[in-house]
């Protein structure tokens, strides 16, 4: 069976300001990670859907959303910044934020590559 056809005017006008909105809902998380105390948990606690997955190096998968909701406690990012921003639309009511992330904390620095998957409700 084939996906129903997108409408390209809708998906055009969604994409417009979405780049922008989702980007810097991207950044606001970040921000809410350097805040310490229980900034980021709030943040995240918010925006996040009920199905989660979280994909860290060395395998491991958080799935269980009030997991991963605790994790945001641990030590906070005193600086980060993001790079290779990339918005993909994927239809009219979801798409795909990726790129990359430099930040630092006590005890080191942390380089990766991110993706975030949003879906318009």
């Amino acid at each position: 069976m084939r996906a129903p056809a997108v409408d390209a005017m809708a998906r055009h006008t969604w994409s417009m300001g979405i780049t922008d909105d989702l980007l810097g809902l991207e950044r606001e998380g970040w921000v809410a990670l350097s805040s310490g105390g229980d900034a980021a948990v709030r943040f995240y606690a918010d925006v996040l859907d009920e199905e989660v997955r979280f994909l860290l190096p060395g395998g491991l998968v958080i799935d269980d959303r009030a997991e991963l909701v605790r994790t945001f406690q641990d030590s906070p990012w005193t600086s980060f910044e993001l790079s290779d921003e990339r918005v993909v639309v994927l239809d009219d009511a979801a798409a795909v934020v990726a790129y990359r992330a430099s930040a630092q904390r006590e005890g080191g620095s942390y380089t990766a590559l991110f993706t975030s998957t949003y879906r318009r409700v």
